[in-house]
């Protein structure tokens, strides 16, 4: 059974994206740790990110910098922008890049479930609109 990340995808599940590429993807997180939340997520569905082939690695890193860029640029003003990667919540390898202000914003147990729909996409569109302009 497809991971619900690979739903997202191959479009069964509704996405907000804000990357795409051959080899990757960026969506916001629909359960943010705080404000502008990213995932970036590899197309192939592997378990656990060591049992990456190391180009897959090293490109994923490049995307999520090149997301922490657009998240500083992008207006929402964090301190800081963490990085993560944990891997228990879905079985599909996924880099949590997360505006932060405190250690608090790499917290699963504050993570937002009731995101505003509108606040998601007007973040989402801000990053694509940065990420696009960054070549």
């Amino acid at each position: 059974m497809p991971s619900i990340f690979t739903r997202i995808i191959d479009g069964e599940i509704p996405g907000r994206f804000v990357w795409r590429d051959d080899t990757c993807v960026a969506f916001m997180d629909v359960r943010p740790l705080n404000r502008g939340h990213v995932l970036v997520v590899p197309r192939a569905e592997v378990d656990h990110w060591v049992d990456l082939d190391g180009d897959t690695v090293a490109h994923l890193m490049a995307v999520a910098h090149r997301v922490a860029e657009a998240q500083q640029a992008g207006g929402l003003a964090p301190d800081r922008v963490g990085l993560m990667i944990a891997g228990f919540e879905v079985p599909h390898v996924h880099v949590h890049v997360v505006p932060i202000s405190t250690m608090a914003h790499l917290d699963f147990s504050n993570a937002d479930t009731s995101p505003d729909p509108d606040d998601l996409d007007t973040v989402a569109a801000l990053l694509q609109e940065r990420l696009s302009g960054s070549g």
